[in-house]
């Protein structure tokens, strides 16, 4: 067998084609060092499962990776139609990588809806595979073309495969007893099996898991496995795809260990039950389903077998009522919600801060005011989190950072928590909570020790001598106040809204011992120990860019384009945004210039303007998607060069 070799080559995005070799009689095969793929189509397509499997293979072959998924907020919507289209962006590399990128290199649009909502992201001598069948006339038209775009030449600046996914479906299931109808509905498969060819993805994993999926109806199961390969022969023996790609294993990224493909709701659910092992406390979640967070409730159902109880209540206020009960008893408490949901929480959020006990409120952010964007992303609950209650009732706010980051963020939240017996808020969004990534599954040593020591017995004594429970007598370095467990004896003692009395948390109206109550509950989360924020500076910059939660990414993606181009900037990304790191104000003001990119309108630079007295710059974006990389280094490139 013999190989022709061709010198490297660079696409105009950037992405560097390696080696290209043809066996004899074989098609070219070009090795990549990065692709981007988005599936499009209907809600109904499943284009979501046809970019899970994508990414799962594309994870078992050992590629680093990141996923966007984007969908409608409606559970239907209507067919054919812009806002009815649902996709999924993959990213996938031989080297790390940290978003899942900005431009696709190829897009397969299921109709012309899909095709007109995203040609727009796609950048010139892309590949774009079509399903033919669905470019009717009315379909077209339904979108506003008033001529087909794939003959009318506004598609000659891409590498256009004009393919009849649906009719090449319908032909290789033809031997199956189903409907037309039903045969259609595999023309999903059809495309995972051509994107597999032209990528050289393992097969395996998704036969075995159609065949799981389907097993009670293993003709179903058939079919589709039938229709996936399909798809690859069609790749395979096509005139049209005259080159497949290889993507190297990201061998150099990862540091030994096991891994899988996690999602941030998904690592955010496993922290949880992590932290309740480590703390040896049953775990409990009352919550109410919300999008983007009821998948963390579906996950922690599936979990019993490790103590742990979830409550579907009847809406918000009673979801989070039962967990700062399952709190006053001595469990691992934890509501899951979204930013409307946490305005009907404020209240029992407030209850929680003045009884001082552990509750974990995770909010996974959406776009807002109101119902507004609920499948969209937004960081926009920062001070709703820090402020959005009544009186003075601080609370800790912990932010992750990227999908994998999540388990160990809700280790983080629940360590505070536990430690200082108070409601801490975890603030996700939807672009961590649905996008994914590798992660490397943690040996159990390298857990945090959680262990809490309830309260046993007396730990007061009064002036005759007597020995007596105080519920507010608090540890000297914390200020916890003790937690006792509802049941033991002699320990029986009172709770409720009403302002306490230090020490017998007794009902006290008295003023001076308000204003003590408000001061050493602000003292409390001001005295949490967080770790200094680190800062990636090689260069001795004078411009800094301060992140926090899901832009480290776009980021940190960003910085290494300018650094590449010989610009020098420093980076900074806050995980704990109450309290801050104690040498954040230091660190600021090293720096001539700040800039803080936000998904809201700038409420981290408003926090750090107000606290540390810099004109640190904010640069905000609210359209319901996470920064991209070259939009951030353009305008990092303009404050360094400004």
């Amino acid at each position: 067998m013999t190989s022709q070799v061709s010198s490297p080559a660079e696409q105009a995005d950037g992405t560097v084609v390696g080696e290209q070799r043809k066996p004899a009689g074989a098609k070219d095969v070009r090795r990549l060092n990065r692709v981007i793929i988005r599936f499009a189509g209907d809600s109904g397509d499943g284009m979501q499962l046809t970019g899970d499997r994508f990414t799962s293979e594309t994870a078992s072959f050992g590629n680093d990776l990141s996923t966007l998924p984007n969908f409608p907020a409606e559970i239907r919507a209507p067919a054919g139609t812009l806002p009815g289209v649902s996709s999924f962006q993959l990213h996938f590399a031989d080297h790390d990588i940290l978003t899942p990128g900005d431009a696709p290199n190829v897009l397969v649009a299921m109709n012309p809806a899909a095709l007109k909502a995203n040609i727009g992201d796609m950048p010139r001598g892309a590949e774009i595979i079509v399903n033919t069948d669905e470019f009717t006339k009315r379909a077209m038209q339904k979108v506003g073309y008033e001529t087909s775009p794939l003959e009318d030449g506004s598609l000659d600046g891409y590498h256009l495969h004009p393919v009849p996914l649906t009719t090449l479906t319908v032909e290789a299931l033809k031997e199956f007893d189903l409907t037309r109808k039903e045969a259609e509905r595999s023309k999903n498969m059809f495309a995972l099996g051509l994107l597999s060819w032209m990528y050289h993805r393992p097969t395996e994993g998704t036969e075995k898991f159609l065949k799981s999926k389907f097993a009670k109806k293993p003709d179903i199961a058939a079919a589709n496995i039938a229709a996936y390969r399909a798809g690859w022969n069609f790749g395979e023996t096509t005139e049209d795809f005259a080159v497949s790609y290889e993507v190297a294993p990201a061998a150099k990224a990862f540091p030994p260990g096991t891994y899988r493909n996690i999602s941030g709701n998904l690592a955010l659910a496993y922290g949880l039950i992590a932290a309740s092992r480590q703390a040896d406390l049953p775990l409990f979640l009352g919550s109410y389903p919300i999008t983007p967070a009821s998948d963390i409730l579906h996950e922690l159902s599936r979990h019993k077998n490790f103590g742990v109880r979830t409550f579907q209540a009847e809406d918000e206020i009673a979801g989070i009522g039962a967990a700062l009960g399952a709190a006053f008893g001595g469990s691992l408490a934890v509501t899951t919600t979204s930013g409307p949901g946490v305005a009907l929480k404020s209240e029992t959020i407030g209850l929680a801060v003045s009884l001082e006990l552990p509750l974990l409120v995770v909010d996974i952010q959406r776009g807002g005011p109101s119902t507004g964007l609920p499948t969209k992303t937004e960081q926009a609950d920062l001070l709703q989190a820090m402020y959005g209650r009544n009186g003075e009732a601080p609370v800790p706010v912990v932010a992750p950072r990227t999908p994998a980051d999540c388990f160990d963020a809700a280790l983080e939240a629940a360590r505070i928590a536990l430690t200082y017996r108070t409601p801490v808020f975890l603030l996700s969004d939807g672009y961590l909570a649905n996008g994914s990534e590798p992660w490397r599954i943690p040996e159990a040593g390298e857990l945090p020790d959680l262990t809490v020591q309830f309260a046993q017995g007396p730990n007061h004594t009064l002036d005759d001598g007597t020995k007596v429970f105080w519920p507010y007598k608090r540890d000297p370095h914390t200020l916890a106040r003790p937690w006792a467990v509802p049941g033991t004896p002699g320990l029986e003692h009172r709770i409720g809204g009403i302002e306490k009395q230090d020490g017998t948390g007794n009902i006290s109206y008295d003023p001076a011992n308000h204003d003590f109550m408000v001061r050493t509950r602000q003292a409390k989360i001001d005295g949490i120990t967080v770790p200094d924020i680190e800062v990636d500076d090689p260069d001795g910059a004078k411009t800094l860019v301060l992140g926090w939660g899901s832009t480290y990414g776009p980021i940190t993606a960003a910085v290494r384009r300018l650094r590449a181009a010989g610009d020098a900037i420093a980076q900074a990304h806050l995980r704990h945004l109450n309290p801050f790191p104690h040498n954040l104000g230091d660190v600021l003001k090293k720096y001539d210039k700040v800039v803080v990119p936000e998904m809201n309108l700038g409420q981290l630079a408003t926090l750090v303007r107000a606290k540390y007295l810099v004109d640190a710059e904010s640069y905000n974006q609210v359209n319901g998607m996470p920064f991209k990389a070259e939009q951030l280094a353009t305008v990092l490139k303009e404050t360094i060069d400004g």
